[in-house]
C-alpha cells in the first residue's frame, strides 16, 4: 500500500514545483492525447527522452517513478499480453489455436507498454510536484466555464479536494491494520483465492468504520466552521499564470509537432 503514489506529495523547489496548477493538469491531460501520435521507434524514443528531461527538472529520484509503477503492473502485463496474442498482421512467429505471436503484435505490445509507462509517468510527475489542494483548485478553475450550465463546479471541487488529500491518510491506516492483522497470524496473498478474499475481511472492516468516522468528524467540523458552499469564498493561496507556465505550453506545442513529422 505504501507503494501507492496517488495523492502524494513530495515538496521541492524546482522549475516544474513552480509551475501553476492549471498549466500543470491541461498539459497532463494534453500529453495523453499526443502520445497516440506516435506510432514507431523514433517517436517513443524522442517522447521517452522528453518526459525523462521532465522527470529531471523535477529533481526526484527516477527510482520513485518506478516504483510508482508496480501497483499497476499487472493491468499493464494483461493488456500487453492481449496485444501480443491476439493482435493479427505480419508474420506469424508462433501460433497454438487462437493464439499466435505476430510482428505486428509483437511490436504493437511493446509501444501499448510504453505508452503506458509514459502517461503514468507524466501523471505522477503531476500528483508528486502538485499539492492535493493545488489539484483541486487547478480543476475547479479549468471547470469554472460548466457553472454558467448550472454543473456543481465548487461540490465537484470539494469532493475531489477531499479525496485526494483522504488518499495518503487511508493507504497509511490501511497499512497499519495489515500490520497488525500480520501479527494476528492473518497471511495477505498466500493460500487459495477463497482464503485471500477471506483474509481481506478483516482489513475491510476496521478501515470501513474509520473512514465513516473520519467522514462523520468532517463534516462536523465543515459544518461548525459554517462551511455553505464555494461560491464567493475567497483563497487563501491564489493560482498565478506566469511567463514559465506560457514557455511550458510552447514546449508542448513543439513536442507535438516534431511528434507529427516523426510519424510515418
Amino acid at each position: 500500500m505504501s507503494k501507492l503514489i496517488l495523492g502524494r506529495y513530495i515538496n521541492g523547489d524546482s522549475l516544474v514545483h513552480k509551475l501553476d496548477a492549471r498549466g500543470k493538469i491541461f498539459l497532463s491531460f494534453y500529453f495523453i492525447v499526443i502520445v497516440f501520435l506516435c506510432n514507431n521507434w523514433q517517436s517513443y524514443t524522442f517522447l521517452l527522452a522528453f518526459v525523462l528531461g521532465c522527470v529531471g527538472l523535477s529533481k526526484i529520484k527516477l527510482g520513485f517513478f518506478i516504483k510508482g509503477l508496480k501497483p499497476l503492473i499487472w493491468l499493464i502485463l494483461f493488456t500487453v499480453i492481449l496485444q501480443l496474442f491476439f493482435a493479427t498482421g505480419g508474420s506469424v512467429y508462433w501460433e497454438f489455436g487462437p493464439l499466435r505471436i505476430t510482428s505486428f503484435g509483437l511490436v504493437n505490445a511493446v509501444f501499448v507498454f510504453c505508452r503506458f509507462v509514459l502517461i503514468i509517468f507524466m501523471s505522477t510527475l503531476l500528483t508528486l510536484t502538485t499539492t492535493p489542494l493545488e489539484i483541486a483548485d487547478g480543476i475547479e478553475a479549468l471547470m469554472m466555464p460548466l457553472n454558467k450550465l448550472k454543473v456543481p463546479v465548487y461540490e465537484i471541487a470539494l469532493v475531489l479536494s477531499i479525496a485526494l488529500r483522504f488518499v495518503p491518510t487511508l493507504m497509511d491506516e490501511t497499512e497499519k491494520i495489515m500490520n497488525a492483522q500480520r501479527s494476528r497470524g492473518v497471511n495477505f496473498g498466500e493460500g487459495s483465492l477463497l482464503q485471500q478474499i477471506k483474509a481481506v475481511i478483516p482489513l475491510l472492516i476496521p478501515l470501513f468504520v474509520s473512514s465513516f468516522n473520519r467522514a462523520e468528524d468532517l463534516a462536523t467540523a465543515m459544518e461548525a466552521r459554517g462551511y455553505q458552499g464555494g461560491a464567493g469564498r475567497t483563497k487563501y493561496r491564489q493560482m498565478i499564470w506566469s511567463v514559465k507556465d506560457t514557455f511550458a505550453l510552447i514546449v508542448f506545442l513543439l513536442v507535438t509537432v516534431l511528434l507529427v513529422w516523426l510519424r510515418k
